[in-house]
């Protein structure tokens, strides 16, 4: 016969057990994600694949185009999306509520902002707002530097040129990867030369750049120097399926200072990714037990301690 004390400490046990999402099936295992080629995305991508591997899933990660990497999203040939910068890419978001091929799981980063910036000496010059580039055209050589072809923000820069906007008619965008665009940045500003390209928070460009970023840009960009937030999204029907590690990117959040430190040790320390990754979690142990908060191993068992033992804490 069970005692009462054995049978009430067994509910407990099972109370407790219930409030841990159930594990997830195999095919669960690999989490499909894709990178733009931005270091932010990198960054968080990081994070989450040395969380997922210490429980027990893989990341598999492709470097797609924003336009290709929301089509595999709306394909289901891509589970996961860390980098939903809005509102720059709402059509993006249309085009998938369209199809009911997504689903927002989280706003992983508030306080961005995305728009158009000049080195601070330009600032001091008078370039201020949108407005005051064309008349300082033939410093600029009439060029904006965006990032890669088929960006958001360089269709917003395009169509604000083919407006005339801003007195930019016969101006033109240089499209160009992040890290190409901020190499013309760094030698423009070692011979303080002018330059106007795409900046964005967050970025190491921001402690490493003395920048300003142009007010003037609301209608493209929106308000508060394109302030912005940055959404995880999931294919439609990936998160009942794989309810344990959905429950970790609908708790996975990050703040400027993470994701600044967390691409200054990429992109100034050389360090890869999950190099970086692994780096800052074990200096920065305390967010991890929020992020875990209910998350099993693939295999059923407590997650936080599974993670912790990965990382040597």
């Amino acid at each position: 016969m069970i005692s009462k004390q054995f049978a009430g400490a067994a509910l407990a046990g099972l109370l407790l057990a219930g409030t841990a999402v159930a594990a997830d099936a195999p095919s669960c295992k690999t989490v499909r994600m894709f990178d733009p080629g931005w270091t932010d995305i990198s960054s968080t991508n990081a994070i989450a694949t040395v969380l997922l591997d210490a429980l027990g899933y893989k990341t598999d990660i492709k470097t797609l185009s924003v336009p290709i990497g929301y089509k595999a999203i709306e394909n289901k040939e891509i589970d996961v999306f860390l980098g939903n910068w809005m509102p720059a890419q709402q059509k993006f978001i249309d085009q998938l509520n369209a199809a009911k091929a997504a689903e927002k799981l989280k706003e992983n980063l508030p306080d961005a902002k995305f728009t158009l910036a000049v080195p601070s000496y330009v600032a001091d010059a008078g370039v201020k707002d949108f407005k005051d580039l064309a008349a300082h055209a033939d410093k600029f050589e009439k060029k904006i530097y965006g990032i890669e072809a088929g960006a958001p923000a360089n269709q917003s820069l395009q169509k604000m040129i083919k407006a005339g906007d801003f007195g930019l008619k016969d101006w033109q965008v240089i499209e160009s990867g992040e890290q190409g665009m901020l190499s013309q940045v760094a030698r423009a500003e070692k011979r303080q030369g002018w330059i106007v390209f795409l900046g964005w928070a967050p970025h190491p460009m921001n402690t490493k750049l003395k920048l300003t970023y142009l007010s003037g840009g609301d209608a493209y960009f929106g308000p508060n120097y394109g302030g912005a937030t940055v959404n995880t999204l999931a294919r439609t029907g990936w998160a009942d399926a794989c309810p344990n590690a959905a429950t970790l990117f609908k708790q996975l959040s990050f703040t400027l200072d993470i994701e600044n430190a967390m691409m200054g040790q990429i992109t100034d320390d050389g360090k890869t990714p999950t190099d970086a990754a692994k780096s800052y979690l074990k200096a920065h142990a305390s967010l991890i037990q929020p992020w875990l908060s209910g998350v099993t191993t693939l295999d059923g068992k407590p997650g936080l301690p599974a993670v912790k033992s990965a990382l040597g804490l």
